[in-house]
């Protein structure tokens, strides 16, 4: 009985030491080093920019340098194994897109669990994409894109990257209407627009986010919108519902992730912090001002949007036998 309870002693203390380092540490968090925010896309796109955004204002409520670091690759995938191979010790966090959602049903071989090995910390928002083209195109409305696919005609469209949610969106909608269409996979949404802008990619399908700015400019024209409702942002873009596609929508998101192994003390106070960001009335401006509808909330409510968001785009991609090129 003496060696048992002696044992359970020893086992308790290493518990508590093996555990010392981990409390030490979500103690002095973030007073140790600068955070890094990981934009799992390039430069220019909206997952780049909804990270600076936060940025700024997050340093400033935590007194610590926050960082933004472009990892993309793989839709988002290289970015976001990054984080969770880095130290869980609420300095590296990652800023997700819609990509998040639709990758596990797209990619089974993927370096990391995607509900098991990352923790939300919230979603920043939703927002409808856009599918646009240039000004000078001979798309004036949706009608005239599927009409062109129906005609046979090679009617092509680019997206941020293969399996990302415009893809996947574009491959359901061309088998509802029965017709195809040629997908051009872009490195992100800066790639995506600096073509489309051009007239090199016929059409473009993106966040109302990385496409409004070019919409306003005058130089892409706006066909429709992937959400049910239209796009405050865009009141006279009709969707692709009212098109003759009831219910169709693909909404695009962000989120900020971060390491499972994280400590809660540190999963509670930075998701405490980015809901003060959102709330702050210049970064609920910028967000606005590029169509993104702000969310906030707890990890609980952003982990069941996502996995709501994972079952979704697996049926469809399960139904409609969709791979990733």
């Amino acid at each position: 009985m003496r060696a048992w309870i002696k044992k359970s002693g020893l086992a308790a203390l290493f518990m508590c030491a093996a555990s010392a380092p981990m409390l030490a540490s979500a103690q002095a968090w973030p007073t140790r080093q600068a955070i890094r925010l990981v934009a799992v896309f390039p430069p220019g796109g909206s997952v780049d920019q909804v990270a600076r955004i936060i940025a700024q204002p997050l340093s400033q409520q935590l007194g610590q340098t926050v960082i933004v670091e472009n990892r993309g690759g793989a839709s988002g995938t290289i970015g976001t194994a990054a984080v969770v191979q880095a130290p869980a010790d609420g300095y590296t966090f990652a800023v997700v897109f819609d990509t998040f959602g639709v990758n596990p049903s797209l990619t089974p071989s993927m370096p990391f669990d995607s509900k098991k090995d990352l923790t939300p910390m919230v979603l920043v928002g939703t927002s409808p994409m856009v599918l646009a083209t240039h000004v000078g195109s001979e798309y004036k409305t949706f009608a005239d894109v599927v009409a062109a696919a129906k005609a046979k005609k090679n009617v092509s469209f680019g997206t941020i990257g293969n399996g990302s949610l415009g893809h996947l969106a574009m491959a359901l909608l061309g088998k509802d209407a029965h017709v195809e269409w040629t997908h051009i996979p872009y490195k992100g949404g800066g790639p995506l627009m600096s073509d489309a802008v051009a007239g090199h990619v016929p059409l473009s399908i993106g966040s109302v986010f990385v496409t409004k700015p070019h919409i306003d400019s005058g130089r892409m024209r706006p066909l429709a919108v992937t959400t049910t409702k239209r796009a405050q942002d865009l009141p006279n873009v009709p969707t692709i519902a009212e098109n003759g596609y009831p219910g169709f929508e693909a909404p695009a998101w962000w989120a900020v992730l971060a390491s499972s192994k994280t400590p809660p003390e540190i999963i509670k106070r930075m998701n405490e912090e980015l809901n003060k960001v959102l709330k702050n009335p210049e970064v609920a401006k910028k967000l606005d001002a590029q169509g993104i509808d702000i969310s906030g909330g707890t990890p609980e409510q952003a982990r069941t949007f996502i996995e709501k968001q994972m079952a979704i785009w697996a049926k469809v991609v399960k139904d409609n036998d969709i791979k990733a090129d």
